[in-house]
């Protein structure tokens, strides 16, 4: 439902329940003058919803400002389609597919001479002129998720430490517990390490999308979009781009994604721990 027709429409109904109440009360001097502050109330109710079909705008935020809570889309913002290769996006009865090319480059203008700077130039410009529909070209730096690795230099870790108990309850060799204790140390200062740095990883990538009356319409006119700005990219540059799919599509979209929160969760709490020691 409409946001000004609910507005009207409630309103008007608490208008209803003081005119009601209003009516439903016994007659006497003092009813009476509780009979005129609820009609009172109720003309000004009545008057606030007729104002509201033109200035809904002022007066829905008025009646929010109090809540905890404020919704700004009773839609979902996205959602993967049903073959994970594109971003679909619903607005009434229209829908926006968006999908993303990785473009593999791996050379830097830090790297090259000026002959090859102007060469890089000019394939940018091309790049620019290869689709005549409305396409974005970025990239961007990621905070690389090392979570997983985390954890297995921790379990690693646990693994070697275990070792260790045993070898030193059963009465080894010193040098044996000597090389699980180096081991151990190693271990140790690699997992410090990881878990202190931020990592980054550049991505360049090209996006369409394609608006359509169904879902599948707008994700099979974005793909044939994207197939056809895929062709002129591999020539321009000599590589081989791909359609981004799955939960890589995440980092484009995604805050936890693009800047991993356990990940930096992780340095801030060894950051501090550091500060305190």
């Amino acid at each position: 439902m409409d946001s000004k027709i609910f507005v009207f429409i409630c309103l008007l109904g608490v208008s209803f329940v003081f005119l009601a109440i209003a009516l439903s009360l016994p007659n006497g001097a003092l009813m009476y003058a509780v009979k005129f502050i609820l009609l009172l109330i109720a003309v000004v109710v009545d008057m606030m919803a007729f104002a509201s079909r033109r200035y809904s705008y002022l007066m829905v935020p008025m009646l929010r400002q109090h809540t905890r809570n404020v919704v700004l889309s009773s839609e979902d913002p996205y959602r993967l389609s049903s073959s994970t290769d594109s971003i679909i996006r619903q607005n009434g009865d229209t829908y926006t597919a968006t999908v993303y090319i990785s473009i593999p480059l791996y050379s830097s203008s830090t790297e090259m001479n000026d002959a090859e700077k102007i060469e890089f130039t000019r394939q940018v410009s091309r790049l620019v002129g290869i689709s005549k529909e409305p396409a974005r070209f970025t990239a961007g730096l990621y905070v690389m998720n090392k979570d997983s690795y985390i954890q297995q230099l921790r379990d690693t870790i646990n693994n070697v430490e275990s070792e260790e108990s045993k070898l030193s309850q059963t009465s080894a060799p010193q040098d044996d517990i000597e090389r699980v204790r180096g081991k151990l140390s190693m271990w140790r200062k690699m997992l410090d390490h990881v878990s202190s740095t931020t990592s980054l990883e550049l991505a360049s990538f090209a996006s369409v999308s394609a608006v359509g009356s169904k879902e599948f319409e707008a994700a099979t006119i974005a793909q044939q979009k994207a197939r056809e700005l895929m062709a002129g990219i591999g020539a321009t540059f000599g590589v081989s781009p791909s359609i981004v799919t799955g939960t890589d599509l995440l980092k484009f979209i995604e805050p936890e994604f693009l800047i991993p929160y356990s990940t930096v969760s992780e340095q801030i709490s060894r950051g501090i721990q550091a500060q305190v020691i």
